[in-house]
């Protein structure tokens, strides 16, 4: 009709689905991860995910509207690799916040690009797994029994403790793999005294035979340390 507007798609979690185009949605963004996972964000392009998937930019365009879109996309797809175990009440909190974060560090180790872009993923448009997953997450701190207005409060405080740690971590990893080294031969060349920030072994310490488990360690116990803080506000029973 004259002067009818058509509806807008306010986010790609809404767009229709194209059932009989021969590149899917999903096969777009399994590549995008493989290409982030290999190349970092610097190298997302929708002209040389197409490439890798031996399609025109077009006909990514048909399923994912522009770049923005495609991490809302991709973050979903690897949030929904978590772990997020379920807390009874006050007497598990502690163990299934941990699970969860660790769950968090290992996902971010696996795809260090997640950490810079997370804050780009509209709080609006969230995807099935940020929802669930950040739901479930939300949940052990309620069952913790923090008071509603600190619930987010205390799982956002975790979070960025996670996101800050791994963070370092997936960078210092990088730095290894550039070096050519494994990382016991990396952290035996550090000058004696050296400990690195992402929980690297000094030089002279008998953990340097396993720099993976001082890095594991040096998380936790921080972590630890964070969740001690928290169980402060619940009282004898959430500590």
């Amino acid at each position: 009709m004259p002067g009818e507007k058509k509806s807008e798609i306010a986010s790609v979690w809404t767009r229709p689905r194209r059932q009989r185009e021969q590149l899917s949605r999903e096969q777009i963004v399994a590549e995008a991860v493989r290409l982030l996972d290999a190349d970092g964000i610097e190298a997302l392009s929708m002209r040389k995910l197409g490439t890798r998937l031996d399609a025109g930019a077009t006909s990514l365009y048909r399923h994912v509207a522009n770049k923005d879109e495609l991490i809302e996309l991709v973050v979903d797809e690897v949030y929904g690799e978590l772990a997020v175990p379920a807390a009874t009440g006050a007497a598990d909190w502690r163990e299934a916040a941990a699970r969860s974060a660790h769950s968090l560090r290992a996902m971010i180790l696996r795809h260090p690009w997640v950490a810079s872009v997370l804050g780009q993923v509209g709080l609006i448009h969230l995807g099935p797994n940020v929802t669930k997953m950040s739901q479930r997450m939300a949940a052990v701190y309620d069952a913790a029994g923090f008071p509603a207005d600190e619930t987010e409060q205390a799982l956002s405080t975790v979070i960025s403790y996670v996101i800050g740690m791994a963070t370092s971590e997936a960078a210092y990893l990088s730095l290894i793999a550039r070096s050519g080294k494994t990382e016991r031969e990396f952290a035996e060349s550090l000058p004696a005294g050296t400990a690195g920030s992402a929980g690297t072994a000094d030089a002279g310490d008998v953990r340097v035979g396993d720099p993976q488990q001082a890095r594991e360690e040096t998380f936790d116990y921080g972590l630890q340390r964070v969740l001690d803080g928290l169980a402060v506000r619940l009282g004898p029973v959430g500590g």
